[in-house]
């Protein structure tokens, strides 16, 4: 089994909806166990599922241009697993939404790239072609829509519910990104595996 854990922190719920939707494209390859984990709460149950995981996808809502504080507390907790490279070689991939098409978002997810490479983690991209205003023919339905490479990105209306946003192109954009992380995983397991077969013989 490939082990994927969603480590997220949604302030009003549109940022966890997002996550539903990375956890649906993981658990669609076959083999992989997918669990979201709400890292406001920092409890051993926490680490452990880390710990265990092949793969960890970061998602936060973008905060003033940035991710939001329980995440970095997050982040920061995680130095101890750092010291000891316990996230060495994991995949990790990352997500965030906000109330502006902008808002700064890749700042997010760069922060989420900076925080894998400290911890020595393969980092996987969208591989998706920007969407909608690319070309004069996009639309506002195209997967990608928001034009990020290193992440998924959202866009969710300040005033409305997370059960009408984001929309449903960014929801299925997330969940490509679950997917792609749980092949890319399930690729590098099978590498190493013939890898230490190849040594074995």
């Amino acid at each position: 089994m490939t082990s994927v854990v969603i480590a997220v922190h949604s302030g009003y719920g549109h940022t966890a909806r997002q996550a539903e939707a990375v956890a649906r494209g993981a658990r669609a390859v076959q083999g992989t166990s997918v669990e979201v984990r709400d890292v406001a709460v920092l409890s051993e149950e926490l680490w452990d599922a880390l710990a265990a995981a092949d793969a960890i996808i970061f998602g936060s809502p973008t905060y003033m241009g940035s991710q939001s504080a329980v995440f970095q507390a997050f982040a920061e907790a995680s130095s101890k697993v750092w010291a000891n490279l316990g996230w060495k070689d994991k995949v990790a991939a990352g997500f965030t939404n906000s109330a502006s098409a902008s808002g700064d978002k890749l700042h997010t997810l760069t922060g989420f790239a900076v925080l894998a490479a400290q911890h020595g983690m393969h980092w996987v991209n969208l591989g998706l072609a920007p969407g909608w205003i690319f070309t004069s023919q996009g639309s506002i339905d195209d997967l990608n829509r928001l034009g990020g490479f290193l992440g998924a990105m959202a866009q969710s209306h300040s005033d409305a519910s997370p059960d009408t946003t984001p929309p449903q192109a960014d929801l299925d954009t997330a969940q490509l990104l679950g997917r792609r992380v749980a092949e890319v995983t399930r690729q590098l397991q099978l590498g190493r595996d013939r890898a230490a077969a190849g040594a074995a013989a």
